[in-house]
């Protein structure tokens, strides 16, 4: 016998707010097709907030110059203007520092990676870092220093290196060449870690004139 109430009762044949409040309880949705979550929409982000999103982003990997992050932030097609006004505020509060960032980079790539004077000035170049900045940053590197690491690099060379010691000179001075090392620092690391090794290469390093193949070196360049 039928109890009066709506259960049992086919969609057709209940009210209108029954079977609307049916449809809701079983998609999760109200009449505006939202997910009832009850959370208001987020409002657009703005140009700005957009660009500083990019750029710590991009500083969470690692320090950028003002320069590199100019380049990412037009790449996603950022206004110059909205570029300007965030990477000033960003120099003026220190989150963006080329000098600091010179200074840091060629201490960091001179110890690790052995890189003289020349290839760190070309680095901070390709990093937009000005050519005052940059060789401010060079000069806590001096010639001794380079003198220094160009024998330290030819030493642990020379650990695995075989051949004869000529074709092991012209490895090892292109090897300093490629890290930026001026001819005549080269030649004489390579000779004196050579005179040092044993008698056969001691031999060829005593033949050697450094200083002649570093004038002959800077002639042909």
């Amino acid at each position: 016998m039928p109890d009066g109430s709506e259960q049992g009762q086919p969609d057709e044949a209940r009210p209108p707010s029954a079977r609307s409040g049916s449809r809701r309880a079983r998609t999760g949705r109200d009449s505006s097709g939202e997910a009832g979550s009850g959370r208001p929409a987020q409002p657009a982000q703005s140009e700005g907030e957009r660009a500083r999103e990019i750029c710590l982003r991009q500083l969470a990997v690692r320090p950028r110059t003002r320069a590199e992050l100019a380049k990412v932030l037009a790449r996603k097609e950022i206004s110059d203007e909205v570029i300007a006004e965030v990477l000033d505020r960003y120099d003026e509060v220190g989150i963006i520092d080329d000098a600091a960032f010179a200074r840091a980079w060629v201490s960091s790539r001179h110890h690790g990676r052995g890189l003289a004077r020349r290839a760190l000035a070309n680095e901070l170049r390709q990093r937009g870092v000005d050519a005052e900045t940059a060789s401010q940053a060079l000069e806590s590197v001096d010639e001794q220093d380079e003198a220094a690491a160009a024998r330290a690099l030819v030493d642990r060379k020379l650990r695995t290196a075989t051949g004869p010691p000529d074709a092991v000179f012209r490895r090892l001075v292109a090897m300093l060449a490629r890290k930026g090392y001026p001819a005549g620092t080269a030649f004489r690391a390579v000779k004196e870690a050579l005179a040092a090794r044993d008698a056969e290469a001691a031999e060829f390093a005593d033949a050697v004139d450094a200083d002649a193949l570093a004038d002959e070196s800077t002639d042909l360049s």
